[in-house]
């Protein structure tokens, strides 16, 4: 059997006509930019979240970004995150001016570890950014009340996470404000980069939009200097027809891994923690993996191809050398890149798939 690691033609030919006349009303209109498909984007996406404002940008890290940009973060001040996730959670801190601090992970959920959080919290400290990695809900309620506690905004990296519940409450509209990401392989992707933020707060939306658009408000009349960071009508237009699936897209990624955990139950490895039935919308299925590059290998003899989300922890990537970790610093994180293994996993992916993949994992540590 030959599999995917993520199929996304499949997805395309369950609304392709759909999205074909999406498209084709977006080209035929004559507007390609911030035009009338991201305006109804904003809209629809603000009313399935439960938030004031969504204001569409051109990718996830812009809207990090320009979020932290419009909170005034910059050279002296301090954010804390989360080392095991993709570089744009803390990217977007260094390309403001302030310096990322890095807190370990919780073995269970990969999620920040709250505990930790506090550790690190100095007169500079200006922000949190909890990363809800994999389609994981991180722990809110703490980190909101730490926030309080010292006076800190906390911006919901949930870029793998639309979709996701903690208490009763959508993730990205909990903190000051929530940044997400359209890239194609997202549980709601476009056809090429997009993002968004929302928020309930007034001001700091305004804000963006004012820097999305280079600082402007009124055409060649420019307030402050600010970013090119638009999203285009074609990708909004894509995006409008597939948040209308993604609730039931998100239950069947829960419900092959509920598949995936039973068959595994007896495995030697560790599967997804699961803390809620609404809480996860697993935008990946990570397992924690004893020998896992030769588990790879054996699982792509077998025509399963798999990933490694993430093989090195940020603290110890060459761009954050000047920041003075080490290995040793962030035990949790760095055992987890080295044991982490990410299988196929997607809404169309069939129950007979999953279970040759998780009779191959078992079988692998059979002979061994």
């Amino acid at each position: 059997m030959q599999l995917q690691f993520l199929d996304l033609k499949a997805q395309y030919e369950t609304i392709k006509d759909e999205l074909k006349k999406a498209i084709m009303d977006a080209v035929e209109s004559g507007q390609y930019i911030m035009g009338p498909n991201v305006k109804a984007l904003e809209e629809e996406i603000a009313s399935y979240l439960g938030v004031k404002h969504a204001i569409a940008v051109a990718n996830g890290t812009d809207a990090l970004v320009l979020t932290l940009d419009a909170l005034g973060i910059g050279p002296g001040d301090e954010v804390i995150t989360s080392p095991y996730t993709f570089f744009a959670s803390a990217e977007c801190i260094s390309r403001v001016g302030a310096k990322p601090v890095f807190a370990d992970i919780d073995p269970e959920t990969f999620n920040i570890n709250t505990e930790e959080v506090e550790k690190k919290i100095t007169e500079k400290t200006k922000a949190i950014i909890p990363v809800h990695i994999f389609g994981q809900a991180a722990e809110m309620d703490r980190i909101m009340a730490i926030a309080e506690k010292h006076g800190l905004y906390v911006v919901e990296d949930a870029c793998q996470a639309i979709g996701a519940e903690v208490s009763g409450r959508k993730v990205g509209t909990i903190g000051k404000a929530g940044c997400f990401s359209f890239f194609p392989t997202k549980n709601l992707g476009g056809y090429g980069d997009g993002g968004l933020v929302v928020t309930n707060d007034d001001e700091l939306a305004d804000k963006i939009r004012l820097l999305r658009v280079h600082g402007s408000r009124k055409k060649y009349f420019h307030e402050t200097v600010g970013y090119n960071s638009r999203l285009d009508e074609i990708q909004a237009a894509i995006l409008r027809v597939k948040l209308k699936y993604i609730d039931s897209w998100n239950e069947a990624r829960r419900q092959k891994t509920k598949l995936y955990n039973e068959l595994l139950k007896n495995a030697p490895v560790k599967t997804p923690d699961i803390k809620g039935e609404k809480s996860h919308v697993f935008h990946l299925y990570t397992i924690l993996a004893p020998n896992r590059d030769e588990l790879k290998n054996h699982l792509e003899q077998k025509g399963i191809p798999t990933g490694i989300y993430y093989p090195l922890p940020l603290h110890l990537q060459e761009a954050y050398k000047d920041l003075g970790y080490k290995k040793g610093d962030l035990p949790v994180a760095e055992k987890t890149c080295e044991q982490n293994l990410s299988l196929p996993l997607y809404p169309e992916l069939t129950d007979e798939q999953i279970e040759y993949i998780a009779d191959a994992v078992i079988e692998f540590y059979k002979k061994g």
